[in-house]
């Protein structure tokens, strides 16, 4: 996609999309925030991010439908997602949806210096 280096992450707990936020950049990413489905879809067509971080359980529209239109979409069929959420049970709706490079980490088991390492080795990949 992009730079490589640009990682939206969209999620509606304000705290939690700050904390990311900071931790990504630190380790060099460009971060862009959405707090909402609608606004995470904007984002990806004006920014272009080389990576997704997603929660499902949002305002306006939920991780799962925002899944959908990326998988929908030629531009954005094969854009990696870490799908972050406390969750358990919606990996089931998802997996159809998830390409090769997506991830689901589970928000109450997985610490954000486990997220950062998930994104950096998918983007080393690319």
């Amino acid at each position: 996609m992009a730079d490589g280096k640009t990682v939206l992450i969209v999620d509606d707990d304000l705290t939690l999309l700050e904390m990311y936020q900071e931790r990504f950049k630190e380790e060099g990413y460009v971060v862009i925030g959405a707090s909402d489905g609608e606004e995470a879809l904007k984002k990806v067509q004006e920014n272009k991010p080389a990576l997704l971080v997603l929660d499902i359980m949002m305002p306006k529209l939920n991780g799962i439908d925002v899944m959908k239109r990326l998988r929908a979409n030629k531009e954005t069929k094969d854009l990696p997602v870490i799908i972050l959420t406390a969750l358990v049970q919606e990996i089931d709706k998802l997996k159809d949806l998830m390409g090769p490079d997506d991830e689901y980490l589970v928000k109450s088991e997985d610490m954000p210096k486990d997220v950062v390492e998930k994104v950096n080795s998918i983007l080393k990949k690319k």
